[in-house]
């Protein structure tokens, strides 16, 4: 009798050991999909009853109790596995990285096992105009409610999107719109697949534009007006890394349209997947890297080229309109330390048949740069804190029109120089609140000064 009992008791034991080991060792791999969950269910489930129909004949009735202890504790064991079942499916902690060239809660998707994934972000402000110049009055926004809808199919296929809801409403100024929708297919680390309506992958926001992630209530002017964020458009291309921490992305894209080229620059151009033209198409391609000897440093650049005609004829001529767009940045994040710069250089063919249809100067060139630096200041004041707050700095110089057709006259107020301060307050990771002044100046006089407060979130 001591025997058997003794005999039961190791059984149990061995096998909360042998499913425990296989489960939660750490030189062992971590199931990552339902398949290899099942699998090793599947394999201790033919253990355990093996081993009951081994002991059946040696059980006598006055045992019954060894038995039932036996029981009680592979149902606690499956309870455990139950837990780690579904922590496969919903984690109990999202883990915000970017990720394959988007924004951290963009990339929720491809942390996912299998199945649906979705996040989103928001943000709203209140601007305060300085003496009400330029014709702009104080106003509050909710600016955007953005939805990630993701769903991973296979370990290779999946399918990300962004749906913004721009100002609250569309009775007014609003809109609802796809900001990208794409499949991606993964192949090697070196070369993967994505196709569908994409972002355009210039500069550092139009990639990664979630409120968390910059400085300030307003995107850098410069990736407004001379790298037009956002810009979306369809087509397909690869991404991968090349080389650790030198990745790249590079898409075939509908080009823009040139009908929508102005004085201040060529952001109405962008067709946002809207029943596009696709006459003319333009090829873009970026490149970054982030060398392991300088923790925190990513430099790279990319490059926009293709036409813009669209098989249209401007003040009477039938137009190429072949329109190209340059950008290099670098960024640095050390400690409490974020320092980010970016340059931008354009040119427009044929800006004096645009110049002549649409009756204002179009630049033959633009350029634009900027400059920013902020830091985390609560470590210093509050050593154990997790809160961030930082004061940043940045300096814009922008020209929509740095090269004036000949036969038209340049228009000194698209030459612009931007200087704001602010503050940048999170609490937690996820949520935001800021606080910046910004002072206009133009070669074409005053445009006023404006005050910005306001709150973002991602999820």
């Amino acid at each position: 009798m001591r025997d058997m009992t003794i005999f039961l008791h190791a059984l149990g034991l061995s096998i909360m050991m042998g499913l425990s080991s296989t489960l939660y060792a750490e030189d062992l791999k971590r199931p990552e999909t339902m398949d290899e969950m099942w699998e090793i269910i599947k394999s201790q489930q033919e253990q355990i009853n093996t081993l009951q129909e081994q002991l059946k004949p040696k059980i006598q009735p006055n045992q019954n109790n060894e038995v039932t202890v036996l029981k009680r504790q592979t149902s606690v064991l499956a309870e455990e596995v139950e837990k780690l079942r579904t922590e496969l499916f919903i984690p109990e902690e999202a883990e915000y990285k970017s990720q394959y060239g988007l924004g951290p809660a963009a990339s929720k998707v491809y942390q996912t096992s299998q199945g649906l994934s979705i996040g989103g972000y928001g943000e709203a402000n209140y601007q305060g105009i300085v003496n009400d110049k330029g014709g702009r009055n104080n106003n509050t926004d909710f600016e955007r409610l953005v939805l990630y809808v993701g769903y991973k199919f296979t370990d290779n296929i999946l399918f990300n999107s962004e749906i913004e809801i721009e100002h609250s409403s569309t009775d007014k100024t609003g809109s609802v719109s796809v900001e990208f929708a794409a499949l991606d297919f993964f192949i090697d680390p070196m070369a993967n697949i994505r196709a569908g309506m994409v972002l355009v992958p210039m500069g550092f926001i139009n990639p990664i534009h979630e409120p968390p992630f910059f400085f300030g209530n307003n995107r850098p002017e410069v990736e407004r007006r001379i790298i037009p964020s956002t810009w979306r458009e369809i087509g397909a291309g690869l991404f991968g890394e090349l080389y650790p921490n030198l990745t790249y992305t590079t898409y075939v894209v509908n080009g823009l349209d040139a009908n929508g080229f102005s004085s201040s620059g060529i952001r109405g151009g962008r067709q946002k997947g809207s029943q596009a033209r696709a006459e003319d198409i333009a090829f873009v391609g970026r490149l970054d890297y982030a060398p392991e000897v300088v923790p925190g440093l990513s430099f790279g650049g990319s490059a926009y080229v293709g036409g813009s005609g669209q098989a249209q004829s401007f003040d009477g001529q039938r137009a190429d309109v072949f329109t190209q767009l340059y950008e290099a940045h670098l960024q640095w994040k050390y400690r409490g330390l974020e320092f980010r710069t970016l340059g931008s250089w354009g040119s427009i063919g044929n800006a004096a048949d645009l110049s002549a249809a649409r009756g204002e100067t179009i630049g033959e060139s633009n350029f634009g740069w900027y400059a920013e630096i902020g830091y985390d200041i609560l470590p210093l004041i509050l050593p154990k804190t997790t809160h961030y707050l930082a004061p940043f700095f940045r300096f814009e110089m922008f020209d929509t029109i740095a090269n004036a057709p000949d036969g038209f006259a340049d228009d000194d107020r698209f030459d612009r120089r931007i200087f704001q301060v602010g503050l940048h307050y999170k609490p937690i990771p996820n949520v935001v609140i800021k606080a910046d002044y910004r002072n206009f100046d133009s070669a074409g006089g005053d445009l006023g000064d404006d005050v910005n407060l306001g709150v973002g979130f991602i999820f």
